[in-house]
């Protein structure tokens, strides 16, 4: 992969943008190493809630198209990683937040796509995984107190005061240790999770199991769109340049090698469980995969608290876009007692509303399943499908090998056009599903 270079657009012409701290950032060198690297990508990621949908979304397209479906978005988010791990320093300076990675290819309005993605994806995100924490949480509490009076809206409100706690924690490196657990406990989750399913398929009366596509043609179109979102919502990984200011040089060698492992963790884990969650429970699986499951009930515990674990740090990461845009508004750069103290108050303040905002949000409208998509569709799938394409072609140095161009040419715009069309389409199926639940249920229901 050859070195990129300043496209001659972008040098002659200088867009404003914002004046942001990024040049301040840009100055700190990164202490990570590409097992940190690799924690942060599988942290955000190969998280429960990203791949606990995963089974359901074969349900709605079926083994043909959906294992095609889950195979190709596996290899085309790896592929788009490397893109953007590859134009670190493309054009001889550190953009240390995909915003700022944008602003230097695509200029003002390159800048303001980014961001307006990146918070729709962040904002999206962490209201899903929300609710899958405290369905967790929820589901941990009922295995002990059967007749408990304590709803999912309690456990969703427990789990934001938890968040707001690590939200004070100053930046995405000081998580490392949060998010090397977090990755264990994805790992441990994806084996247990696995097995009990597996353990449940078998239990169950395989003449019982359908995997037939029911419902009209529309219903099927839709559900088919809700499930195109679904998967591009568990690869969502819309922080990747933001994860590699985090690691030392040579910056670029040590993020191919981090983003290689985390995709080893993913597809050992995601294409498991996706298949044989489908696999055991059909047409009629849940779209939170745990909630499928029935015996045995010590290791659902577990799963349970896996994930909780896995989601505390998931939550975290992608806080930070947001938590971002209020540091470089709000915060001094001074680093006085005074104004510490003055910049931990104000931290405390914003955050608490941030977590306060998700938390109502998720406990109003606890539709995770359609979250998941409607995320995927709006949030991630411009940021990891479509962009990196985009920008790796704008900003590259052309090869000489007309051949290779080509290729990188037809393979680039063939992933523009697929996604932007999954983008549409998950949208449509999303927005769909989600008036009809608005219908069904009540604000707060107890899932």
């Amino acid at each position: 992969m050859s070195q990129p270079e300043l496209p001659n657009s972008t040098a002659e012409v200088e867009v404003e943008r914002p004046v942001l701290v990024e040049e301040e950032e840009a100055a700190k060198q990164g202490k990570g190493t590409w097992k940190h690297a690799a924690f942060h990508m599988a942290t955000t990621i190969a998280t429960p809630a990203a791949y606990a949908p995963l089974p359901f979304a074969l349900a709605f397209l079926g083994w043909p198209l959906g294992v095609s479906s889950l195979v190709a978005a596996t290899l085309a988010t790896w592929y788009s990683s490397f893109l953007i791990a590859s134009l670190w320093n493309w054009d001889g300076k550190k953009h240390v937040t995909y915003r700022d990675l944008a602003h230097s290819i695509f200029g003002f309005w390159g800048y303001w796509s980014v961001a307006f993605f990146q918070q729709v994806a962040s904002v999206g995100n962490n209201i899903a995984i929300h609710i899958a924490a405290g369905s967790s949480l929820k589901a941990v509490y009922k295995y002990y107190d059967k007749d408990g009076g304590l709803t999912l809206q309690h456990f969703i409100i427990f789990f934001g005061a938890f968040e707001l706690l690590l939200s004070q924690l100053p930046d995405i490196h000081s998580l490392r240790w949060v998010n090397a657990l977090c990755t264990f406990s994805t790992i441990g989750f994806a084996g247990t999770t696995i097995g009990v399913t597996i353990y449940n398929g078998k239990k169950i009366d395989r003449k019982s199991v359908s995997y037939r596509l029911d419902g009209s043609s529309s219903s099927k179109a839709f559900r088919a769109f809700n499930a195109l979102g679904a998967i591009a919502f568990s690869f969502g990984d819309a922080m990747l340049p933001e994860i590699q200011n985090t690691v030392r040089e040579p910056a670029k060698k040590n993020m191919y090698k981090g983003v290689s492992a985390a995709y080893a963790v993913i597809v050992l884990s995601y294409w498991q469980l996706a298949f044989t969650g489908y696999w055991a429970f059909g047409s009629q699986v849940q779209p939170y995969i745990l909630s499928s499951l029935t015996v045995p009930q010590w290791t659902i515990v577990m799963a349970n608290l896996f994930a909780v674990i896995q989601i505390s740090g998931c939550f975290q990461i992608y806080c930070r876009p947001t938590y971002a845009y209020f540091d470089e508004r709000l915060l001094s750069r001074k680093t006085t007692n005074h104004f510490t103290s003055r910049n931990n108050l104000i931290r405390l303040v914003f955050t608490s509303m941030y977590m306060v905002l998700i938390t109502l949000i998720a406990a109003a409208m606890p539709f995770f399943g359609d979250f998941v998509s409607i995320c995927g569709a709006i949030g991630f799938t411009p940021l990891d499908f479509v962009f990196p394409a985009l920008a790796y072609l704008k900003a590259r140095r052309r090869p000489q090998n007309t051949k290779i161009y080509l290729s990188l040419l037809l393979l680039n715009f063939a992933m523009v056009a697929w996604f932007s069309s999954v983008a549409v389409l998950g949208c449509i199926g999303a927005v769909k599903f989600i008036v009809e639940d608005v219908k069904t249920y009540k604000f707060f229901h107890d899932m």
